[in-house]
């Protein structure tokens, strides 16, 4: 059976939080170790399907993209990242959760790209290389499991390896926001594709891409497998059509820091 589908950024978002909410390791990890869970919208998505409860989602961010281009959350703005210990939070952040973290443990970081190889890349605002940069290398030494959550309208067509060699804050003279760089990450990507296979055990192959009059960033899916299966997908769609996008909590201009970016008032 085939069956077609539209997914909006936050629709697309919310069927990939279910999917890693799902995913066998997370679910061990929640029974028996540690689940930390990075700042990120889509991760903001995956907090509330683990903890069954709503967030400000547009305050569980860093950096963001929006009509201006590219900007971070004021730090004060933020909410907290999530880290869960045997099924229930704990008052830590990601960055000390994985000093302590070991193999079974699972470590949750969005992206803000991913290109055709599958490798997902995350925007670097700060010159220390922020989150990422903290965690990163201990996960890889120690063999904690990555998982990427990362939509399709993510979706860029060269090479994140590449790029990452060229761009850089300090590197980049003009910018329309807050100058980046981009960092390769190597984990589990889980996009709208993964979701659907991990979630009802259809195939589905993006069909076109893009939108208007609140359908920008859209992707359309072709999905095929067992009748019952195909259903089960397409009645989940339903359910999660109409999610509201998610509206960053941006700062002021005029009291930024990021003295880089032509809107900065800050210095």
């Amino acid at each position: 059976m085939k069956a077609q589908v539209t997914l909006t950024p936050a629709e697309a978002k919310r069927l990939v939080a279910r999917a890693v909410a799902a995913h066998p390791k997370v679910r061990e990890a929640l029974r028996s170790g540690i689940v930390a869970i990075g700042l990120g919208s889509t991760n903001a998505y995956v907090v509330e399907e683990l903890l069954g409860e709503e967030l400000e989602k547009g305050r569980y961010l860093a950096g963001f993209t929006d009509a201006l281009g590219t900007c971070v959350v004021p730090v004060k703005a933020r909410l907290r990242d999530v880290v869960i210990e045997r099924g229930r939070r704990v008052e830590e952040s990601v960055g000390s959760a994985v000093k302590r973290m070991k193999p079974g443990d699972v470590l949750i970081k969005g992206a803000n790209a991913i290109d055709a190889r599958g490798t997902a890349g995350v925007m670097l605002a700060s010159d220390v290389g922020g989150t990422i940069a903290e965690i990163y290398g201990i996960a890889k030494a120690r063999g904690i499991d990555i998982i990427v959550p990362v939509t399709l309208e993510k979706f860029i067509p060269g090479s994140i390896e590449e790029v990452s060699r060229e761009a850089g804050i300090q590197v980049t003279s003009l910018s329309t926001g807050i100058p980046v760089g981009i960092f390769p990450v190597a984990g589990e990507v889980i996009t709208e594709v993964e979701a659907f296979r991990l979630l009802f055990g259809v195939e589905a192959l993006p069909l076109g891409a893009g939108g208007l009059g609140g359908g920008e960033g859209s992707v359309t899916f072709l999905l095929k497998g067992k009748a019952g299966e195909v259903e089960r997908a397409f009645r989940a769609v339903a359910d999660i059509k109409g999610e509201p996008p998610v509206k960053p909590a941006r700062g002021s201009c005029t009291e930024c820091t990021y003295t880089q970016c032509p809107r900065s008032g800050g210095g």
